[in-house]
């Protein structure tokens, strides 16, 4: 993302996305527990076992948020004797997360661990860490901006223009930065963009 004015990095995520030791030692769990039971004869159980399988998967790829939903929906809808087991890595989520949480020294820090997510793709959890700066900071414009390009990137005009419009107001120099940013490319066709980066024309 060439000229973008957001900062990219990949120093945070390495910290941010350590794998956990549990969930990397389970991976051999599911092929024994599936092996007890015939997919073919109890359809219900092989769906619970899927499930299972891909919140492992969230797990070791540190989508430690997802990870715990998709665990705790697991056990709401009834995990028989995969209940202790899940369990044991909704604790291990909550802890990784305590850990995230507590690892940023500062916002600055937090907002690069969101760009990273955002550069790599997982644009879900990139917007759960700018609300999380925003939560933090109801005035950072630079979570506004965040947001902004993340709607961008996903084709969500009328949100991209709702957050760009809210950074501009907190720091009127990121009308300046958005003009360059090519991040903002799908968007400059748009009349509404171009009203709002060039509001003298």
């Amino acid at each position: 993302m060439a000229d973008s004015g957001v900062r990219r990095t990949g120093e945070t995520k390495t910290t941010m996305a350590q794998t956990v030791k549990t969930a990397t030692a389970s991976k051999r769990s599911p092929r024994t527990l599936a092996g007890a039971v015939s997919p073919a004869d109890d359809p219900a159980r092989a769906q619970t076992l899927a499930d299972y399988e891909a919140a492992i998967r969230l797990m070791q790829e540190g989508r430690f948020e997802k990870a715990r939903t998709a665990f705790e929906k697991l056990l709401a809808n009834g995990a028989g004797n995969l209940s202790d087991r899940i369990r044991m890595y909704i604790s291990a989520c909550n802890a990784q997360l305590s850990k995230q949480k507590a690892s940023f020294a500062s916002s600055e820090e937090h907002y690069d661990y969101a760009v990273s997510l955002l550069n790599d793709g997982h644009y879900e959890d990139a917007r759960e860490q700018f609300q999380e700066i925003l939560k933090q900071n109801a005035d950072a414009d630079y979570a506004f901006y965040g947001l902004a390009v993340l709607a961008s990137m996903t084709g969500d005009s009328h949100t991209c223009l709702e957050h760009l419009t809210e950074a501009i107001r907190r720091n009127p120099r990121n009308r300046i930065q958005a003009r360059s940013d090519s991040d903002f490319q799908d968007m400059a066709d748009d009349p509404r963009f171009t009203e709002l980066l060039y509001p003298e024309v």
